[in-house]
């Protein structure tokens, strides 16, 4: 199995969202799920060392607006399910237990449902990343993510996007419309129930956060 400091060298050091810090956070909340739901914990934990790594692209800085680029990061479940089957059989892993790994990976992106999770190992791991996007880690991670894509924290969402989820022309994807969109819907599409009781805390606190924002924004509070 991959050591911590192999995967570390497969991550970027400076990305707030998609670094090794988040990586650390998902195996600390997989680690836990797995032991509550009684899943393999090596099948686990390899996913999680693996699930989002690209190491042609660990030393890129901030988002250049590049289309291609937004593309790969929309296919990067793919990409690091790919590297994590060469790194695994490499080790000497079985076919069989290699493909459980890379089925975890391909499977943990909120915006992709074509592979849905069907093991309870892929199960911990989607709802361990997933947890990492809710919370006061998710606010930041959000903001982040807005800012590296030149962004805004907070833009007045349109009615098409309130309505479909789709931005107009001319409009930007704020942190807001990422929560609108994606964050406070998470704690609805959670499998285990033990990563269920864990976002209900963390989906109160995001949801409070983006409620005190807005009522900032607009000088009410």
């Amino acid at each position: 199995m991959p050591t911590m400091e192999q995967a570390r060298q497969w991550y970027p050091a400076t990305d707030p969202v998609h670094g090794f810090d988040h990586v650390l956070r998902v195996y600390r909340l997989a680690e836990r799920l797995a032991l509550a739901e009684s899943a393999d914990l090596e099948i686990v934990r390899a996913a999680v060392l693996l699930h989002d790594a690209n190491p042609e692209e660990k030393n890129a800085a901030g988002f250049s607006g590049d289309p291609d680029e937004e593309e790969k990061r929309d296919n990067h479940h793919h990409a690091s399910a790919e590297f994590a089957r060469k790194i695994l059989l490499a080790e000497g892993w079985s076919p069989e237990r290699a493909e459980d790994v890379v089925h975890c990976i391909r499977s943990h992106r909120f915006r992709d449902s074509s592979e849905q999770p069907a093991s309870i190992e892929a199960k911990v791991v989607f709802d361990a990343d997933k947890l990492d996007a809710i919370g006061a880690i998710g606010a930041a991670r959000a903001i982040s993510y807005a800012v590296l894509h030149h962004q805004p924290v907070y833009a007045e969402p349109s009615q098409d996007f309130l309505n479909t989820g789709q931005t107009v022309s001319g409009e930007l994807h704020s942190s807001y419309h990422e929560y609108l969109f994606k964050l406070r819907r998470l704690k609805e599409r959670l499998f285990t129930s033990s990563g269920r009781a864990i976002a209900e805390r963390r989906h109160h606190f995001l949801e409070e956060f983006y409620e005190q924002l807005v009522a900032e924004v607009d000088g009410k509070r």
